[in-house]
């Protein structure tokens, strides 16, 4: 909530514009309301119903192959989006990411991974037309 905050601060400093010309303090503003409004949602949902016997805030001990797997998936995607495109960065992104969850399997990972990346191809690709490219080889 806080990153949130300090966007929806900042970003009409930017000049927000309309809808129709969005200026560049629009997305930051924007996103920094979103952000805002989900963080209440989930301390809502976290104050509204208390933990039972069976449950626990917090486990016996750190999880460490889910720290580890949340971490390594946006350096796998700076990684390989520079040398390889944006599908493959966004599959192994999403992969590692997912295999994060104790109740993962490579299965289901996987196919995250390729629902995704397929999804991410069509909308930035295609849809917002960013610049990068989708495939490529640059040699690792």
């Amino acid at each position: 909530m806080l990153f949130g905050l300090v966007a929806a601060a900042k970003g009409p400093g930017y000049g927000t514009g309309t809808l129709m010309r969005m200026g560049p303090g629009f997305m930051p503003t924007a996103l920094g309301v979103i952000l805002v409004l989900l963080g209440m949602v989930i301390a809502g949902t976290a104050l509204a119903k208390p933990p039972g016997e069976d449950e626990r805030i917090l486990p016996d001990h750190p999880q460490w192959l889910g720290w580890f797997c949340i971490l390594a998936g946006p350096v796998l995607f700076i990684i390989l989006g520079n040398y390889t495109g944006l599908l493959p960065a966004t599959f192994a992104c999403v992969f590692v990411c997912a295999l994060g969850d104790r109740g993962a399997t490579v299965k289901n990972a996987a196919l995250l991974a390729a629902g995704i990346s397929v999804f991410g191809v069509l909308l930035f690709s295609y849809v917002l037309q960013i610049s990068m490219p989708v495939l490529m080889w640059r040699g690792l």
